[in-house]
């Protein structure tokens, strides 16, 4: 049986762009899957803390996703 390198090798340039792509996609998301999220964004939104309760903050939230301002 022949090696993944020889058979890729035999196939066209577009061909081994197309794989090329496809085993890039793979490794996005196996990082993606292995990374701890970070909470970076945590205080983000400490300004607001003293104009909306968080309660407020959600129902904006919400009307935000549904389109409306």
């Amino acid at each position: 049986m022949k090696s993944i390198d020889e058979r890729i090798k035999e196939l066209s340039p577009e061909l081994q762009k197309q794989v090329e792509e496809f085993v890039e996609s793979l490794c996005h998301k196996q990082r993606r899957v292995k990374s701890k999220p970070t909470f970076n964004w945590a205080g983000a939104l400490v300004d607001l803390k003293t104009t909306f309760t968080s309660v407020e903050l959600q129902h904006r939230i919400a009307d935000w996703r549904a389109g409306e301002k």
